[in-house]
């Protein structure tokens, strides 16, 4: 509602927030051990909508909208139909890995919805063909570093956590500079794997 509205900073940052909490929900769940079989059917149609319909909708919003359908609207509806299936290979995958076969999808959607920040600096091609590359990518048998071990200490995390809340709500850093924050990690996850 918020990339239909012309707020695709917020509605980024919402996506952001979500690929954090579903990290933290894995993670919850793998401590607990409280996993089932229903958590992770759940797990993945939330990741579906969040990290596959929500972004693309973000960037067809932000730049898409306006090209022919046939474009704007095959290359939009393109990017959550890879994520399923990126989604549903991962499912039937057996035991703890420690790589994912192809890009994850909170790494892609995460990747697209910023790139809606970026689109008036950046031709409508290059957004175009920057969303079929995250697309191919997640259903591409290249190897991507999983994060099953990264096991940071909580100490680190609340860290991390606060330098990046104070350089955000601080006045630090403009909106622009936030979304070139977020934007390299996942640009050099995504490059690493290529």
């Amino acid at each position: 509602m918020l990339a239909f509205n012309n707020n695709a900073g917020m509605a980024t940052l919402l996506v952001f927030v979500a690929i954090f909490l579903d990290g933290a929900d894995g993670w919850v769940a793998r401590k607990l051990q409280v996993q089932s079989e229903f958590g992770k059917v759940l797990d993945s149609l939330s990741d579906m909508l969040t990290f596959g319909a929500a972004p693309a909708f973000i960037l067809y919003e932000a730049a898409f909208h306006e090209l022919s359908p046939v474009l704007g609207l095959g290359i939009t509806i393109l990017f959550p139909v890879c994520g399923a299936l990126r989604l549903a290979r991962f499912s039937i995958e057996n035991g703890m890995k420690l790589y994912f076969v192809g890009l994850p999808i909170p790494a892609a959607g995460g990747l697209l919805a910023l790139l809606s920040f970026f689109k008036d600096d950046v031709p409508v091609i290059v957004l175009l063909a920057a969303s079929l590359l995250l697309s191919l990518l997640m259903v591409s048998s290249i190897r991507y570093p999983g994060f099953r071990n990264f096991n940071p200490s909580r100490r680190t995390i609340g860290v991390v956590l606060l330098i990046m809340l104070i350089l955000a709500g601080g006045g630090f850093l403009s909106e622009k500079q936030l979304y070139e924050l977020l934007f390299v990690p996942l640009f050099l996850y995504v490059a690493y794997g290529l």
